[in-house]
């Protein structure tokens, strides 16, 4: 496990969970083999990557929802005080300001593959759990009821409110 500060600094923490049984079964057909190894195929170019990452710099984000991200940090850090009272005590530590930041971008990223030039409260949403999963982290309390930092996500995103 690494520090805090060390987990603060990746992006997104995704879960993937193992295959199902149909997705293992095509994993053996593919892969159980002692021939060649499979023929791998470049999907883009970097400048292809460089050119979405400019797109995504153009969508908007209306200013009542840069206050909503700031909003959802803030009450990662001090619940009582940002109408999630019933976190008070259940959180060790709260995401920083890197988790703003990256909830932005995030959820500019998302806009622009759902073909939109601005963000959407959804937006945000979508991407709050695997940008603040390893941002949030339950204290004994919680995990002694067995609260994770995802019910935490979920339970920031029921209590601050949306504009």
């Amino acid at each position: 496990p690494l520090p805090e500060a060390q987990l603060d600094r990746f992006a997104l923490k995704l879960i993937v969970d193992y295959p199902s049984t149909s997705e293992e079964l095509e994993i053996l057909d593919r892969m159980a083999r002692t021939g060649p190894a499979p023929i791998v195929r470049q999907v883009a170019r970097m400048a292809d990557i460089l050119a979405a990452r400019k797109q995504v710099d153009t969508v908007t984000i209306d200013p009542r929802l840069k206050r909503y991200i700031v909003a959802l940090v803030e009450a990662s850090r001090r619940p009582a005080e940002n109408n999630v009272p019933e976190l008070e005590g259940l959180l060790m530590i709260g995401a920083s300001p890197r988790a703003t930041i990256t909830l932005a971008l995030c959820s500019r990223a998302r806009a622009w593959m759902e073909g939109r030039d601005y963000v959407v409260p959804g937006d945000i949403k979508a991407v709050a759990h695997i940008v603040l999963r390893h941002r949030v982290v339950p204290n004994f309390e919680a995990e002694a009821e067995g609260i994770t930092a995802d019910d935490l996500v979920t339970r920031l995103l029921e209590g601050v409110p949306v504009p």
